[in-house]
């Protein structure tokens, strides 16, 4: 029955600031689908592990700053001595500077940089070996609008998410022959802590409003289906693709 194919019993993933926000969702919906989680985070947990296990999976939270590249390696093994094996790698921690390009500071710059792509890059590799080695894995970027436009006032964070659109086709086509996916997910405008600013501006959140055709911000549930699906059997066909769940921003 195709609904088996979404299943995810017995998988292990790790999920980058799963905290809150669509990290949280996400790592909810792995969950539901059956997977245990190792979740990621800069600072604090927030109530997802009480709320994954009162979904029957198993949660251990595992604290890394990754604005700093070199915990990566940290995080694998101590997934890898926790359940003894990795099947999905969502990655979703990322951050955000405003500010006008002319203005952007090299601070604000690597601030991006280093969390939104640098860090996905390595934690990626060192999942990647892991991945190759047992011919199977799912690896799952967050990606964004900014991944196929400008943007306004977000220089390092559109350079971020068009970078995050390129590796995940550069790694499919390097790993799909190990039996590895790489795909991305491309959120649009979600009501999430990041996009507080945008939200509390009445004419911007209007315009925007104005934008979506389906009429309202997206939220951490509209993410679910798209992550369970690519992180189960029912994808094993796509790799290198960007899926936008962005209630039609892209198509106006």
């Amino acid at each position: 029955m195709i609904l088996d194919d979404f299943k995810l019993d017995g998988k292990v993933a790790i999920v980058t600031g799963c905290n809150t926000g669509l990290g949280q969702g996400m790592a909810l919906a792995l969950a539901e689908a059956g997977a245990d989680i190792f979740g990621v985070y800069n600072s604090g947990t927030g109530d997802t592990p009480e709320l994954v296990e009162k979904l029957g999976r198993k949660f251990v939270g595992y604290q890394a700053n990754l604005s700093d590249s070199s915990v990566v390696q940290g995080i694998v093994d101590a997934a890898l001595k926790t359940y003894g094996h990795i099947d999905i790698l969502v990655n979703n921690a990322g951050t955000i500077r405003r500010e006008d390009s002319v203005n952007f500071s090299e601070k604000d710059w690597d601030d991006v940089i280093n969390v939104n792509l640098k860090s996905l890059f390595f934690l990626t590799q060192a999942c990647g070996k892991h991945f190759i080695a047992q011919k199977s894995g799912k690896v799952i970027n967050v990606a964004s609008m900014l991944s196929f436009q400008g943007g306004i006032r977000v220089p390092s964070y559109t350079a971020a998410k068009s970078g995050v659109k390129g590796i995940t086709m550069t790694l499919a086509n390097e790993w799909a022959k190990f039996g590895v996916n790489v795909n991305s997910i491309a959120p649009g405008y979600m009501s999430t802590n990041n996009t507080a600013a945008i939200r509390a501006d009445k004419d911007r959140n209007e315009a925007i409003l104005d934008r979506i055709p389906q009429g309202r911000w997206g939220s951490p549930d509209d993410m679910k289906g798209a992550v369970v699906f690519l992180a189960s059997k029912a994808s094993d066909y796509v790799n290198g693709f960007t899926l936008a769940v962005d209630g039609g921003w892209l198509g106006r």
